[in-house]
Protein backbone atom coordinates (compact mmCIF):
# COMPACT_ATOMS: atom_id res chain seq x y z
CA UNK A 1 0.00 0.00 0.00
CA UNK A 2 1.48 3.37 -0.99
CA UNK A 3 1.40 6.54 1.13
CA UNK A 4 -1.72 7.93 -0.56
CA UNK A 5 -3.63 4.69 0.01
CA UNK A 6 -2.53 4.66 3.66
CA UNK A 7 -3.79 8.21 4.18
CA UNK A 8 -7.08 7.31 2.52
CA UNK A 9 -7.44 4.17 4.63
CA UNK A 10 -6.88 6.24 7.78
CA UNK A 11 -9.87 8.40 6.77
CA UNK A 12 -12.19 5.39 6.50
CA UNK A 13 -14.15 4.15 9.54
CA UNK A 14 -12.75 0.61 9.13
CA UNK A 15 -16.09 -1.15 9.52
CA UNK A 16 -14.96 -3.68 6.87
CA UNK A 17 -18.59 -3.83 5.77
CA UNK A 18 -17.86 -4.33 2.02
CA UNK A 19 -20.72 -1.98 1.05
CA UNK A 20 -18.28 0.01 -1.09
CA UNK A 21 -17.99 -3.03 -3.35
CA UNK A 22 -14.53 -4.03 -2.16
CA UNK A 23 -13.58 -6.84 0.26
CA UNK A 24 -12.31 -4.47 2.96
CA UNK A 25 -11.44 -0.86 3.72
CA UNK A 26 -7.82 -1.26 2.64
CA UNK A 27 -8.89 -2.53 -0.78
CA UNK A 28 -11.24 0.42 -1.21
CA UNK A 29 -8.47 2.82 -0.19
CA UNK A 30 -6.13 1.31 -2.77
CA UNK A 31 -8.83 1.54 -5.44
CA UNK A 32 -9.35 5.24 -4.68
CA UNK A 33 -5.60 5.88 -4.73
CA UNK A 34 -5.31 4.26 -8.15
CA UNK A 35 -8.38 6.13 -9.49
CA UNK A 36 -10.36 2.91 -9.76
CA UNK A 37 -13.14 4.01 -7.39
CA UNK A 38 -14.95 7.21 -6.40
CA UNK A 39 -14.64 8.73 -2.93
CA UNK A 40 -18.38 8.61 -2.18
CA UNK A 41 -18.95 4.88 -1.73
CA UNK A 42 -18.61 4.54 2.07
CA UNK A 43 -21.99 4.78 3.85
CA UNK A 44 -20.50 4.38 7.37
CA UNK A 45 -18.28 7.41 6.73
CA UNK A 46 -21.20 9.36 5.33
CA UNK A 47 -21.02 12.95 4.11
CA UNK A 48 -18.14 13.83 6.41
CA UNK A 49 -16.26 10.81 5.14
CA UNK A 50 -16.56 12.06 1.56
CA UNK A 51 -15.25 15.45 2.69
CA UNK A 52 -12.27 13.82 4.42
CA UNK A 53 -11.41 11.86 1.30
CA UNK A 54 -11.81 14.99 -0.83
CA UNK A 55 -9.18 16.80 1.24
CA UNK A 56 -6.75 13.90 0.85
CA UNK A 57 -7.28 13.22 -2.85
CA UNK A 58 -8.09 16.69 -4.14
CA UNK A 59 -11.22 15.38 -5.79
CA UNK A 60 -14.47 17.38 -5.58
CA UNK A 61 -17.01 16.57 -2.88
CA UNK A 62 -19.95 14.65 -4.32
CA UNK A 63 -23.11 13.31 -2.70
CA UNK A 64 -22.88 9.88 -1.11
CA UNK A 65 -23.62 7.19 -3.68
CA UNK A 66 -26.77 5.67 -2.21
CA UNK A 67 -26.48 2.59 -4.41
CA UNK A 68 -23.94 1.47 -1.79
CA UNK A 69 -26.17 2.36 1.16
CA UNK A 70 -27.23 5.42 3.12
CA UNK A 71 -25.65 7.23 6.04
CA UNK A 72 -27.11 5.87 9.27
CA UNK A 73 -26.48 5.80 13.01
CA UNK A 74 -23.94 3.32 14.36
CA UNK A 75 -25.46 -0.05 15.17
CA UNK A 76 -24.20 -3.19 16.85
CA UNK A 77 -25.39 -6.74 16.34
CA UNK A 78 -27.37 -8.44 19.08
CA UNK A 79 -27.97 -12.20 19.12
CA UNK A 80 -31.22 -13.63 20.49
CA UNK A 81 -29.58 -16.34 22.55
CA UNK A 82 -32.84 -18.26 22.93
CA UNK A 83 -32.89 -18.88 19.17
CA UNK A 84 -29.17 -19.24 18.48
CA UNK A 85 -28.31 -22.78 17.33
CA UNK A 86 -24.55 -22.40 17.60
CA UNK A 87 -23.81 -22.87 13.90
CA UNK A 88 -20.70 -20.56 14.05
CA UNK A 89 -21.51 -19.01 10.64
CA UNK A 90 -21.72 -15.52 12.15
CA UNK A 91 -18.38 -16.04 13.90
CA UNK A 92 -16.76 -16.88 10.57
CA UNK A 93 -18.36 -13.83 8.90
CA UNK A 94 -17.38 -11.27 11.55
CA UNK A 95 -14.38 -9.22 10.35
CA UNK A 96 -13.32 -8.11 13.83
CA UNK A 97 -13.86 -11.31 15.84
CA UNK A 98 -16.58 -9.55 17.82
CA UNK A 99 -18.66 -12.71 18.20
CA UNK A 100 -17.70 -15.41 20.67
CA UNK A 101 -19.03 -18.95 20.98
CA UNK A 102 -18.39 -22.42 19.66
CA UNK A 103 -20.10 -25.13 17.65
CA UNK A 104 -23.55 -25.93 19.05
CA UNK A 105 -22.99 -23.42 21.84
CA UNK A 106 -24.71 -20.09 22.32
CA UNK A 107 -23.00 -17.13 20.62
CA UNK A 108 -22.64 -13.62 22.04
CA UNK A 109 -21.61 -10.31 20.46
CA UNK A 110 -18.97 -8.23 22.25
CA UNK A 111 -20.47 -4.80 21.67
CA UNK A 112 -17.20 -2.88 22.07
CA UNK A 113 -15.71 -4.68 19.07
CA UNK A 114 -18.74 -4.77 16.75
CA UNK A 115 -18.55 -2.32 13.83
CA UNK A 116 -22.14 -2.75 12.71
CA UNK A 117 -20.95 -4.17 9.39
CA UNK A 118 -24.06 -6.39 9.12
CA UNK A 119 -22.09 -9.27 7.55
CA UNK A 120 -23.43 -11.63 10.20
CA UNK A 121 -27.07 -11.02 9.27
CA UNK A 122 -27.37 -12.84 5.91
CA UNK A 123 -25.46 -15.93 7.08
CA UNK A 124 -27.61 -16.62 10.13
CA UNK A 125 -29.92 -19.54 9.22
CA UNK A 126 -32.45 -18.80 11.97
CA UNK A 127 -32.52 -14.98 11.74
CA UNK A 128 -31.66 -14.58 15.40
CA UNK A 129 -29.44 -11.51 14.91
CA UNK A 130 -30.78 -7.97 15.08
CA UNK A 131 -29.17 -4.52 14.93
CA UNK A 132 -29.37 -2.08 17.82
CA UNK A 133 -28.67 1.65 17.40
CA UNK A 134 -26.00 2.81 19.85
CA UNK A 135 -25.26 6.35 18.63
CA UNK A 136 -28.68 7.96 18.98
CA UNK A 137 -29.32 10.29 16.06
CA UNK A 138 -25.61 10.76 15.28
CA UNK A 139 -24.60 9.31 11.90
CA UNK A 140 -21.44 8.82 9.87
CA UNK A 141 -18.25 10.07 11.53
CA UNK A 142 -20.38 11.83 14.14
CA UNK A 143 -21.32 8.37 15.41
CA UNK A 144 -17.85 6.90 15.04
CA UNK A 145 -14.50 7.90 16.56
CA UNK A 146 -10.96 7.66 15.25
CA UNK A 147 -10.13 5.44 18.22
CA UNK A 148 -12.92 3.02 17.28
CA UNK A 149 -11.73 2.97 13.68
CA UNK A 150 -8.18 2.20 14.78
CA UNK A 151 -9.39 -0.58 17.04
CA UNK A 152 -11.46 -2.07 14.22
CA UNK A 153 -8.50 -1.91 11.85
CA UNK A 154 -6.22 -3.66 14.36
CA UNK A 155 -8.73 -6.40 15.12
CA UNK A 156 -9.34 -6.98 11.41
CA UNK A 157 -5.61 -7.25 10.73
CA UNK A 158 -5.21 -9.64 13.65
CA UNK A 159 -8.04 -11.77 12.25
CA UNK A 160 -6.39 -11.87 8.82
CA UNK A 161 -3.13 -12.99 10.40
CA UNK A 162 -4.87 -15.65 12.47
CA UNK A 163 -6.87 -17.07 9.57
CA UNK A 164 -3.77 -17.12 7.36
CA UNK A 165 -1.84 -18.95 10.09
CA UNK A 166 -4.69 -21.43 10.60
CA UNK A 167 -4.83 -22.06 6.86
CA UNK A 168 -1.10 -22.81 6.68
CA UNK A 169 -1.32 -25.14 9.68
CA UNK A 170 -4.26 -26.94 8.09
CA UNK A 171 -2.40 -27.33 4.79
CA UNK A 172 0.70 -28.64 6.56
CA UNK A 173 -1.39 -31.20 8.41
CA UNK A 174 -2.93 -32.41 5.15
CA UNK A 175 0.51 -32.62 3.56
CA UNK A 176 1.83 -34.67 6.47
CA UNK A 177 -1.05 -37.12 6.09
CA UNK A 178 -0.43 -37.38 2.34
CA UNK A 179 3.28 -37.98 2.88
CA UNK A 180 2.48 -40.70 5.41
CA UNK A 181 0.29 -42.47 2.87
CA UNK A 182 2.95 -42.15 0.19
CA UNK A 183 5.50 -43.76 2.49
CA UNK A 184 3.40 -46.92 2.66
CA UNK A 185 0.75 -46.58 -0.02
CA UNK A 186 -0.05 -50.29 -0.14
CA UNK A 187 -1.29 -50.42 3.46
CA UNK A 188 -3.28 -47.19 3.04
CA UNK A 189 -5.12 -48.28 -0.10
CA UNK A 190 -7.83 -50.76 -0.91
CA UNK A 191 -6.14 -51.40 -4.23
CA UNK A 192 -3.38 -53.95 -4.78
CA UNK A 193 -2.82 -53.60 -8.52
CA UNK A 194 0.64 -52.05 -9.08
CA UNK A 195 -0.51 -49.85 -11.97
CA UNK A 196 -3.42 -48.49 -9.93
CA UNK A 197 -1.13 -47.80 -6.99
CA UNK A 198 1.38 -46.02 -9.23
CA UNK A 199 -1.37 -43.83 -10.66
CA UNK A 200 -2.58 -43.01 -7.16
CA UNK A 201 0.98 -42.22 -6.09
CA UNK A 202 1.39 -39.88 -9.05
CA UNK A 203 -1.84 -38.07 -8.18
CA UNK A 204 -0.78 -37.56 -4.56
CA UNK A 205 2.72 -36.43 -5.51
CA UNK A 206 1.30 -33.93 -8.01
CA UNK A 207 -1.10 -32.58 -5.40
CA UNK A 208 1.73 -32.18 -2.89
CA UNK A 209 3.86 -30.38 -5.47
CA UNK A 210 1.03 -27.95 -6.25
CA UNK A 211 0.41 -27.27 -2.56
CA UNK A 212 4.11 -26.59 -1.90
CA UNK A 213 4.41 -24.36 -4.93
CA UNK A 214 1.35 -22.38 -3.89
CA UNK A 215 2.66 -21.96 -0.34
CA UNK A 216 6.02 -20.73 -1.61
CA UNK A 217 4.24 -17.90 -3.44
CA UNK A 218 2.37 -16.81 -0.31
CA UNK A 219 4.08 -13.92 1.52
CA UNK A 220 4.91 -14.48 5.19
Amino acid sequence: MNDLARHIAAALPQTQCTRCGFPDCASYAQAIASSQADINRCPPGGTEGVARLSLITGRPITPLDTSHGIERPLTVAVIDEDWCIGCTLCIKACPTDAIVGSNKRMHTVMEMYCTGCELCLPVCPVDCIALEVVSGERTGWQAWTDAQAQQARERYQQRLQRTARDSVEHDLLLEAKAEMKLADLTSHSLHTDPDTLNKKRSVIEAALARARAQRSKTPD
